[in-house]
């Protein structure tokens, strides 16, 4: 399956808004944080018409067991996928990247990746700062998204945009730890 790019919504964060608001009904006190993440959650960021969310816990594997049948009758499915990409110069255990991740795919509502993270942990911490570094310097948006649709066009599938992809985040939160260091940002 190829990525596809569209254009930026103006709905987006209302929209964004209404699906945090509703995953954390119906995940309940386990659901320490629900935020809506990535591309979407950008003014003005063309993206992938896929909303990515993230939901903070506590423990991950008791999250993961609480969380699979209220998430499976709203029409997620849970991936095998349970690790995140450590940034490039990062030492870090690989352990420390771990999460859980549902999908939705054609309803109901619009199609959904939930990552669930850790409290704390690294990249609860990187996709807040993604997400808060590209709100607060929109003047970096638009060359983010014609990289993004560019290699939409050239790659063959989502895993290769994916790959692709990573190495350019890496250097975009590189700014960005500088930009939170400068400014005492905090997720």
């Amino acid at each position: 399956m190829r990525a596809v790019v569209v254009d930026a919504h103006p709905g987006w964060a209302a929209e964004g808004r209404c699906l945090t608001t509703e995953l954390g009904a119906l995940l309940g006190p386990s659901a320490l944080r629900v935020e809506h993440i990535g591309s979407t959650a950008v003014p003005g960021l063309d993206a992938k018409p896929v909303f990515d969310l993230q939901v903070g816990v506590a423990d991950l594997p008791e999250a993961a067991r609480a969380f699979d049948a209220p998430l499976s009758g709203a029409g997620f499915t849970r991936s095998p996928y349970e690790h995140d990409h450590v940034p490039a110069g990062r030492t870090d255990d690989p352990e420390r990247w771990a999460k859980r991740l549902w999908m939705r795919r054609g309803g109901p509502g619009p199609d959904v990746n939930l990552h669930v993270r850790r409290v704390g942990s690294p990249n609860e911490r990187l996709a807040l700062l993604f997400r808060d570094w590209f709100r607060a310097h929109p003047e970096a948006v638009p060359a983010y998204a014609r990289f993004k649709r560019e290699l939409a066009h050239r790659v063959p599938d989502i895993d290769a945009y994916s790959d692709i992809k990573n190495p350019v985040v890496d250097l975009v939160i590189e700014v960005a730890e500088a930009w939170a260091s400068a400014t005492g940002w905090r997720p």
